[in-house]
């Protein structure tokens, strides 16, 4: 299609392209991107430039264009863009696979590669029905989370979403019944009296269910789309001891909260916990490319591999990419060739120095920060057309939603621009 006037453009988008979380044709007009670089989205028609204060849903943590990982995608295109998994292998997804055994919590040691994070829950939920149908316990079918969660937009994981404000109310009674804690006490650091209560909490319900639960799924430490939430990691070590004591597997979901995001390379380091499963995406591409991964024990594998039917029952077609398997091997090396929690610090601490200005805003009920996250809870759903003109006008990109408005920047953010985003998450506060 040659270039089009920017005013066709939005029209065909309006009348063919359905956007996420949106209805069709669309209502509100799009930004149009003509590029991107750094942390800078140039627009379309001579709009200017935003510094994205999304890293595109958390993926972009090196930015954009960059020329390591342009490299590594031009160099793999040049040999194969694609190969079918299916009785093949390459390099690219044995590098990848080694690097996340190597990078994630000691016992993960294999690897299944994924299309995308919603996938890769799927891949995790049928890893564990299946590990307990193979040894015998078929009536293990049952996943237990807490509420707040977000987990995907797919089957399974709509059914570990918080049944009330995790966006697939539209679907109770139809999807697998799960069961629901309560949400975890608010904050990172936060444990207390009223922690030993939910933990007792937590160790009860595992304990009444543990005959008819798989495992137990969990966002660690930060609860992304569900709400934006932040708690202590100790509950992570509840979670791990109730689940050995109760024979019960143990599933993070980590495609938010993994590669640096919270400040440890997975929000699991912050117990010293290793699950059973671990899910990753978003951020495993420096988002370029779609891919996911979930990671298990050799106990759940060999569980699986005892079965009547000894293979782990899932395989699709763009499995192991080789073009996302390349750029995600040479986003690892770049983050882990750097100093990465000294930027991440720095990120929190510039993002602690500007939201703090909004805690004083009428209609701000909470400001928190945790690592290269930053988040301001209204007391009301936000504007979005309102909070949105006033991010821009800032100068910024944000994508409100909810209650909540939020900055998960790319870790090279400067300074200056770190000091923008957070001007402008306080004036989208002020105006949404």
């Amino acid at each position: 299609m040659p270039d089009l006037p920017v005013s066709e453009l939005l029209d065909l988008d309006r009348r063919h392209v359905w956007h996420p979380y949106g209805p069709m044709p669309g209502r509100q007009e799009p930004l149009v991107v003509e590029s991107a670089s750094g942390v800078r989205l140039r627009l379309a028609d001579g709009g200017g430039e935003l510094v994205d204060g999304m890293s595109s849903w958390w993926s972009a943590i090196h930015g954009y264009n960059h020329p390591v990982l342009n490299d590594a995608v031009r160099g793999q295109l040049d040999r194969m863009s694609h190969v079918m998994f299916g009785g093949l292998t390459h390099e690219p997804a044995v590098g990848l696979a080694k690097r996340l055994v190597d990078m994630s919590p000691d016992g993960l040691e294999h690897v299944f590669l994924a299309d995308s994070g919603s996938v890769s829950v799927e891949v995790a939920v049928k890893m564990c029905l299946q590990h307990w149908r193979s040894l015998g316990r078929p009536a293990k079918r049952r996943m237990l989370t807490w509420r707040g969660g977000y987990h995907g937009d797919t089957w399974q994981p709509m059914s570990v979403c918080d049944p009330e404000g995790g966006m697939h109310e539209l679907w109770q009674g139809v999807l697998p019944q799960q069961v629901f804690a309560d949400a975890p006490p608010a904050g990172f650091e936060a444990y207390d009296d009223e922690s030993d209560v939910y933990a007792a909490h937590l160790r009860e319900l595992i304990g009444r269910h543990a005959d008819e639960l798989a495992a137990v799924i969990v966002e660690p430490v930060v609860q992304g789309a569900g709400g934006m939430r932040f708690h202590s990691p100790a509950y992570l070590r509840v979670l791990r001891e109730a689940c050995d004591e109760h024979d019960v597997l143990l599933v993070f979901d980590e495609i938010a909260t993994g590669f640096g995001r919270t400040g440890r390379l997975f929000a699991a380091d912050h117990a010293g916990v290793t699950p059973d499963v671990m899910c990753v995406g978003k951020a495993l591409t420096g988002g370029y490319l779609t891919m996911a991964a979930t990671l298990c024990t050799a106990r759940v594998a060999d569980g699986i591999s005892r079965g009547e039917v000894p293979v782990l029952a899932h395989g699709p077609t763009f499995m192991g990419n080789p073009l996302a398997a390349a750029v995600a091997c040479a986003s690892i090396d770049l983050l882990l060739g750097q100093d990465w929690q000294t930027e991440v610090k720095r990120i929190e601490a510039g993002l602690l120095g500007t939201l703090g200005e909004a805690a004083a805003l009428p209609g701000v009920r909470d400001v928190r920060v945790l690592g290269a996250i930053g988040v301001v809870q209204l007391d009301h759903d936000v504007d979005m057309a309102a909070a949105t003109r006033a991010a821009t006008r800032e100068g910024v990109w944000l994508r409100p939603f909810r209650d909540l408005i939020y900055t998960m920047p790319p870790f090279i953010t400067g300074d200056d621009d770190v000091a923008r985003i957070g001007r402008a998450v306080c004036a989208a506060a002020k105006e949404g």
